[in-house]
């Protein structure tokens, strides 16, 4: 088989890290102009300045900027927390309305609502505690993400593993573990700079996880380590799996630039998990067959 030249742009920081921090800006941007529309509020109600149309317009609350930018991330904060997300609309929705109440008996001098005043505070207060919850869980997921290969990092490894083993015993398939480790990582920092060695890293896992089936989970380890979960049918499956990673990996050259170009080898070492063990346990088996592959040549898997 041919080798493959796979370009690679390094980076310290990778574009999707980038978009997250860019999405937490704007969360807390929008956040904020809710604040400042809630100053134009006051004004209305001692002063009787006529407080603009994405107070007064029905759908005033699709019209405010915090309302615009939920309706323009609708699908993202809906993959994150669903009913939070519904939760929001609704408590954004009650605030509009009662401040619209409230702004429009101002207008005409005369006294305000009780009912409609209990409703904005409370509406108000679902809002900023649901806002508040969100946020968190964003930012505790995107600390989660590894910014150089957007793959999750071990913290993450545990609850996946427990629920792969609950889809495994449900559908009477296998589960597996491979730890993988970039033969000669040393050699390729020290030749090549640590810019290349981010760069060889970032595109193994793409390379990896393009290749993966659907159900794998692949996460980043530590260093140049990587962790696998596979499902399959039978230990030839999962060795059919590792010998694909093998070669594809091998056969594929990494352009770091135009001058560059690096081959990557790897080893893996491959354990059945059992379907009521504990991670660690597994882990430390992969781990052994890992060292056995790394002593017996490398660029090879090794069953544990």
């Amino acid at each position: 088989m041919a080798n493959l030249a796979v370009l690679c742009h390094p980076c310290p920081m990778s574009e999707q890290y980038i978009i997250k921090q860019a999405f937490i800006d704007e969360f807390d941007a929008a956040i904020e102009a809710h604040m400042n529309w809630n100053r134009r509020i006051l004004r209305c109600t001692v002063l009787h300045e006529f407080p603009g149309p994405d107070v007064m317009h029905l759908h005033a609350h699709q019209m405010c900027s915090l309302g615009k930018w939920i309706d323009r991330q609708h699908a993202i904060l809906h993959s994150y927390n669903a009913d939070a997300v519904q939760s929001i609309n609704s408590a954004h929705h009650a605030m509009h309305e009662a401040m619209r109440n409230i702004c429009a008996n101002a207008m005409k001098n005369l006294p305000g609502n009780a009912e409609d005043l209990d409703q904005l505070e409370s509406s108000q207060s679902e809002l900023m505690i649901r806002l508040s919850q969100l946020k968190t869980q964003i930012v505790s997921h995107a600390s989660q993400i590894d910014p150089l290969t957007e793959l999750p990092l071990r913290h993450r490894i545990e609850a996946d593993f427990k629920r792969c083993q609950r889809e495994a015993l449900r559908n009477h398939t296998e589960l597996y573990i491979a730890i993988i480790d970039i033969d000669h990582f040393k050699h390729i920092n020290d030749q090549h700079g640590h810019t290349a060695g981010d760069a060889v890293i970032r595109q193994l896992a793409l390379n990896l996880k393009h290749d993966m089936r659907a159900g794998d989970y692949l996460y980043r380890y530590g260093g140049e380590e990587f962790l696998w979960l596979i499902h399959c049918n039978s230990a030839g499956e999962a060795e059919q799996s590792a010998r694909r990673a093998i070669i594809t990996t091998r056969t594929r050259i990494i352009e770091i630039d135009p001058t560059t170009r690096i081959g990557v080898t790897i080893t893996l070492g491959i354990t059945q998990a059992g379907l009521h063990e504990d991670l660690a346990s597994a882990i430390v088996r992969a781990d052994r067959a890992l060292y056995r592959g790394k002593d017996n040549g490398r660029n090879m898997y090794v069953i544990g």
